[in-house]
């Protein structure tokens, strides 16, 4: 199989926080499509890029209820099939199936909002073109990275660069992703 390389993003190195938060919001209120690359967490940088993204507290919140039905509904049901007499006490109580349904309320919270978060952010992607960027490992120690994503366009690969320049940037590479034709 035969390999090619097209554009994928131009990347740009920052080296000050401020920076990235500055030139994100800059880019982004441009009309540029971006992704930005942090070693730690930075104010505004969520309103720079414009992220309102709400479906991973709403699938906790979904998750947790239906998790928490589902097995109240189940302990219910055992219970009602197959009766216990005990004492005179009712068939179906709360309390003897809270921890139960409590704890099944969490599970199903936690892995509808791992699920969401991966499907949200396309993951399992075992590799991804920024990688091949020579400096992009320092994104995890001491610098920070934005990218321009142009998808495969030559000419907006140029007007990116000239973009980031602008925006303060300490160094421009472009990054190209492999397709196997």
């Amino acid at each position: 199989m035969a390999e090619r390389t097209c554009p994928y993003a131009v990347l740009a190195e920052f080296d000050a926080p401020r920076a990235l938060v500055e030139g994100a919001g800059t880019l982004r209120g441009d009309g540029w499509r971006i992704e930005t690359f942090s070693p730690f967490p930075l104010d505004g940088l969520g309103d720079a890029i414009g992220f309102s993204d709400r479906a991973v507290p709403v699938a906790v919140l979904v998750g947790a209820v239906l998790g928490a039905a589902l097995i109240f509904a189940i302990q219910a049901g055992a219970n009602l099939d197959y009766p216990l007499d005990v004492g005179g006490r009712p068939l179906v109580t709360v309390p003897g199936f809270l921890l139960v349904t409590l704890e099944c309320g969490i599970l199903g919270a936690v892995l509808a909002g791992i699920g969401t978060m991966l499907a949200r952010n396309g993951l399992p992607r075992l590799h991804h073109p920024l990688f091949n960027a020579e400096r992009f490992s320092l994104a995890s120690d001491d610098r920070f990275f934005l990218a321009i994503l142009v998808d495969g366009d030559a000419d907006r690969a140029h007007d990116a660069r000239a973009a980031l320049w602008r925006c303060g940037a300490v160094d421009v590479v472009d990054v190209g992703e492999q397709l196997v034709a």
